[in-house]
């Protein structure tokens, strides 16, 4: 902008100059029919307004949108407050289409479209991002392009705890702008991509749903006999091999251990993945900091099954690798008699229906949990060990598949988020391929709206 001229006094020429991104500042190379724009000239970008909370309401009066409605690029309304405030400036009213950013907090740049009819307003630490004119940019383009910088967005925020980014900030940014018509391919060659990709997300994010499901029958047909139905069969076996008692039967006591020499591995609730139920890593304790309560050595071969809500399915198989660990109190240790495979009992303590029997006998209000003879008194149905060996085998062979297809359904999820990510950044590089060099340029179009 010309020093001393305000903008209305300045001529068409002046505005387009103070309009454009000078290019040495330009971030990087354009068609030739787009331009470097700074984000204010196409957009408006109004603050919230700071409503009074005791004018709040459940579900009287109009709702307002707060930063936590933000979720997944879209405004919920399930949870907002409402407000009886009356008087409201326009500016705060919010219009389908809208789309609105958080300014603050550690979701800085999160951003999210209105889709609702209702009317509603505007709080505090949200930003509503305009689009000034409809001629110049098309809104959909606008969605796609704050989303592809995000990150760039909360970079630029400013403060420590609480992050923070100013509506100047964002309006300075420089914007690449190309011709209307290549805005509307180009939104048009995302939404496409994408919906390819969202129905493939859709099959993997079902894979994944399913995988506890999937692991529950599995276990469930295990320990019924389905499992191995065909097994007996050719073995000349027959249900009625199945012994039926109380855990603790089959279990011999564990042992009280205390730490030696200088620093020590310690298993507590917190080392346990509980959804693979496996140890993360042991935890190295000094000697002189070792719990004061007696701890429990393990051995190979052991099983650590946490007795603590809502920790009961903080479960572990003890290899040699852990042997030399010692356990929190907040577990108990099961050591298998003879007759008893652990790797079998492993299998039977992760299984849905070992934990919800379990579930039944949760005690206590600050720290529920169950007691040492709920476990040890839960009735069973056990094999012989040949078996339970086959099950193990069978067990092992069809959970580490699951956990294949899981792993593989969690790295497409990962996967397509970075294909979205790269289909953005081309798109706005101008690298779709959707590009015409024979359209009228961008810089001609702004000529003709700044100077109205």
């Amino acid at each position: 902008m010309a020093k001393g001229k305000k903008k209305e006094t300045l001529t068409p020429e002046e505005r387009l100059q103070a309009a454009l991104v000078p290019e040495s500042e330009q971030p990087y190379k354009l068609p030739e029919n787009w331009c470097w724009v700074k984000f204010g000239t196409v957009c408006k970008f109004e603050n919230g307004y700071a409503f009074k909370s005791d004018q709040f309401t459940k579900n009287q009066g109009i709702p307002v949108i707060r930063i936590s409605n933000i979720v997944d690029n879209s405004i919920v309304l399930d949870d907002c407050v409402y407000t009886t405030e009356i008087n409201i400036d326009s500016k705060y009213i919010i219009d389908k289409g809208d789309l609105l950013i958080a300014m603050s907090g550690a979701t800085t740049g999160k951003n999210g479209i209105y889709y609702s009819d209702k009317i509603a307003y505007l709080n505090q630490r949200v930003g509503n991002i305009k689009v000034i004119n409809e001629r110049v940019l098309n809104s959909f383009f606008r969605n796609f392009y704050i989303l592809n910088i995000e990150q760039q967005i909360l970079n630029l925020a400013y403060g420590g705890a609480q992050p923070n980014i100013s509506s100047s900030k964002i309006c300075d940014m420089s914007f690449p702008l190309p011709p209307l018509a290549e805005q509307q391919r180009i939104v048009e060659r995302i939404e496409s991509l994408f919906a390819k990709l969202d129905e493939a997300k859709q099959k993997a994010q079902d894979a994944l749903d399913s995988f506890e499901t999937r692991k529950a029958a599995i276990l469930h047909k295990a320990f019924t006999g389905e499992l191995t139905a065909q097994w007996r069969k050719e073995h000349g076996e027959t249900m009625e091999s199945w012994t039926h008692n109380s855990l603790g039967k089959y279990l011999q006591p564990s042992e009280s251990k205390k730490p030696q020499g200088e620093e020590f591995r310690y298993i507590d609730i917190d080392s346990i993945d509980n959804i693979n139920q496996v140890v993360r890593e042991p935890k190295k304790v000094l000697v002189k900091n070792a719990p004061s309560r007696a701890t429990r050595g393990l051995k190979t071969n052991d099983i650590v099954f946490s007795m603590v809500r809502p920790y009961l399915k903080n479960i572990a198989y003890i290899d040699e690798s852990l042997s030399d660990c010692i356990a929190s109190t907040g577990f108990y240790v099961c050591r298998c008699k003879q007759n008893l495979l652990s790797r079998y009992l492993y299998h039977f303590l992760c299984s849905k229906d070992a934990i919800d029997y379990l579930m039944q006998f949760m005690k206590g209000d600050n720290s529920p949990s169950i007691r040492k003879n709920n476990l040890l008194e839960m009735p069973v149905s056990f094999p012989l060990i040949l078996e339970q060996t086959e099950i193990v085998r069978i067990l092992d062979d069809l959970l580490a598949k699951e956990q294949q297809a899981k792993e593989a359904a969690e790295g497409v999820l990962e996967q397509i988020d970075l294909i979205k990510k790269a289909i953005l950044a081309r798109a706005f590089r101008g690298e779709l391929g959707t590009n015409d060099p024979k359209e009228e340029s961008a810089v001609e179009l702004l000529k003709q709206v700044l100077s109205c």
